[in-house]
């Protein structure tokens, strides 16, 4: 797996750029936005370590670079920064996880392990044909190619980060069941963000404008419990 940190304190990147080799990552190093931008082009992670605070393009601006180029690269902020605002802008703009300094290079490793997991979906068990698919009407995702579509001759392909296809699979193996925020939180991002519901409702709101918009909606808020997959009542 290749991994790209951006950082611009180069002991802080040398450290971790160590540690993730020593974990058995690929890993490449940028010490401005800007670098990070090219570098990424020629490199292609499969995952970033994003420092927010870079001497030219912050790492939101990067985010938005990157993700263009690659939506689904798996994005790890990590920065001095750890206000709630700083933290739902990183999650609305497409990041998949936050951690702020001081930090545990463990949990760096930790965390990038399981970002990478969730992306790259689960392994067909041996001996099984891959295909494992969740249908709902007329959206279906395909859980090992993580590949989602909606509609019917022909079906359109909805690209989604791995934040988002697994917010949509959540909701897809258990459709007409209400699942609360703090479900959802502890299921799809494994910890509460501080307990921060907003980034549940911005996730939810990132999947209607894809996969509900101009179509029959079928991902619905009921209010004072929670969201839900069902057709309109």
């Amino acid at each position: 797996m290749r991994v790209l940190v951006v950082d611009d304190e180069p002991d802080l990147a040398d450290v971790l750029s160590t540690v993730l080799r020593g974990e058995g990552f690929d890993v490449a190093v940028a010490h401005t936005g800007s670098a990070a931008v090219h570098r990424a082009e020629a490199f292609r992670p499969d995952a970033v370590v994003l420092d927010v605070m870079l001497p030219d393009l912050d790492g939101f601006a990067v985010l938005e670079r990157l993700r263009r180029e690659d939506p689904a690269v798996v994005v790890l902020f990590l920065t001095a920064r750890s206000a709630l605002e700083d933290r739902v802008a990183g999650i609305r703009l497409g990041g998949d996880d936050y951690l702020t300094k001081p930090f545990h290079l463990e949990e760096v490793v930790v965390r990038l392990r399981g970002l990478l997991r969730r992306a790259a979906g689960p392994a067909a068990p041996s001996g099984e044909t891959a295909g494992r698919q969740l249908v709902f009407e007329d959206l279906r995702l395909d859980e090992d190619t993580r590949e989602v579509f909606r509609g019917t001759d022909p079906a359109e392909r909805i690209e989604l980060t791995a934040t988002e296809f697994d917010l949509l699979r959540l909701l897809a193996r258990t459709p007409r069941k209400v699942l609360s925020k703090q479900t959802i939180l502890a299921e799809v991002w494994q910890q509460d963000l501080g307990r921060d519901a907003h980034v549940v409702e911005l996730y939810i709101s990132y999947l209607r404008r894809k996969v509900d918009a101009g179509r029959t909606p079928l991902i619905h808020t009921v209010r004072g419990a929670g969201y839900v997959l069902r057709l309109p009542t």
